[in-house]
């Protein structure tokens, strides 16, 4: 179970690196505009908020890897219910797509942690 939720806890980490990539420099680019479904107007205007927000699934993905490699167990929890928190409330506020792409892999990853031995 210990690489199940280690495997889990990676795709989350990678995850966030990905919608950094996406926020912070992708976002009036194609695949960016596709991936949101905005207009590059729209992308133009919120460009800095996209670049912000970036910023902060880089700083998820920062401490779900600290957390791992240190053996930090308690961080990686913490960070995975950051995680599960922010994918709630992306739902709720934004698109339920969001619930799915980013709470339930960790949500997962959680319960996967949940079943390691101690």
């Amino acid at each position: 179970m210990y690489w199940i939720a280690l495997s889990l806890t990676l795709l989350v980490a990678l995850l966030h690196v990905y919608f950094l990539v996406l926020e912070m420099f992708l976002w009036t680019r194609p695949l960016g505009l596709k991936t949101f479904r905005n207009t590059l107007e729209k992308a133009e205007t919120t460009r800095v908020l996209a670049a912000n927000q970036g910023l902060y699934n880089g700083f998820l993905a920062a401490g779900l890897l600290w957390g791992l490699f240190d053996h930090l167990p308690m961080l990686v929890n913490f960070m995975l219910g950051c995680v599960i928190v922010a994918g709630c409330y992306g739902a709720y506020s934004v698109n339920k797509r969001i619930f799915f792409i980013q709470a339930v892999p960790a949500i997962l990853a959680v319960a996967a942690w949940w079943m390691v031995p101690a």
